[in-house]
């Protein structure tokens, strides 16, 4: 899969889920990771438990929608841990879950500003880093519904697809110059979002029952390989965890 060994990696939304799983995951194979979520108390107690662990984690309560606090995030990053080689950009919510007529505007605007709007301040506070030393990687956790219309996730779909975009345009502009960057879409994995989506009832995918729901671990075993692997015929598309050649690759077949 590759060697993590003493690589630095920023992980936003890593107080649970699939983040919180990834850092752990990471941690264990010698990266140092710094841990970003707006739950500073929660992503907190992740990072003390990987330290209890062995590993070296840090952790900050941030909200990727507030720049300045990704600027000084960032900052604290390649200081306190020396250096910055790897994010996964992970934040992310997926409310409002209703329909176009009865959404409220504010939740919608709010899921763009985190989804895809805080996605970007992270890309922007960490892209001169990496083009100006050694080069980096950036994974954008992406979606199946970056690419189709879901009833009732008309802000999540969007901010999706435009992060898919962000993804493809981040490739365009730094093409040759040591940056890696993917999108990767996890599947239907089981995480505390699904429940918040059984609970709505709209739509396919809550209809999913838990037990046929994706295990984590599948998902964090891609996400690493995206940061470590042998996979720049990759650079700049959408991984999809549903596509079989990609399982293959990574022993999921």
């Amino acid at each position: 899969m590759g060697d993590l060994s003493g690589k630095v990696v920023l992980i936003t939304g890593a107080s649970r889920g699939l983040g919180e799983s990834t850092a752990r995951t990471m941690a264990a194979q010698g990266a140092g990771v710094m841990l970003l979520a707006r739950d500073g108390a929660a992503v907190a107690g992740v990072a003390k438990d990987i330290v209890r662990a062995g590993g070296r984690a840090e952790s900050l309560a941030c909200d990727v929608g507030d720049y300045a606090a990704v600027e000084r995030a960032v900052a604290v990053t390649r200081q306190s841990l020396g250096g910055l080689d790897l994010l996964v950009n992970n934040a992310g919510i997926i409310e409002p879950i209703a329909e176009i007529a009865a959404s409220d505007p504010t939740i919608w605007a709010d899921n763009i500003r985190i989804n895809l709007v805080g996605a970007y301040h992270v890309v922007r506070a960490v892209l001169g880093g990496m083009l100006a030393g050694r080069g980096g990687t950036i994974v954008n956790v992406s979606s199946g519904a970056a690419h189709r219309p879901l009833e009732g996730w008309s802000a999540y779909c969007s901010g999706k697809a435009g992060l898919a975009m962000l993804t493809r345009a981040i490739a365009l502009e730094t093409a040759g110059r040591n940056l890696r960057v993917f999108g990767f879409s996890p599947g239907t994995i089981d995480t505390e979002m699904q429940v918040r989506i059984r609970a709505s009832g709209i739509n396919a995918i809550s209809k999913i029952p838990r037990s046929e729901l994706s295990p984590v671990d599948h998902a964090v075993r891609g996400l690493v390989y995206l940061c470590a692997g042998n996979c720049d015929d990759l650079i700049g598309q959408d991984v999809s965890m549903r596509d079989e050649s990609f399982r293959q690759r990574i022993g999921l077949a």
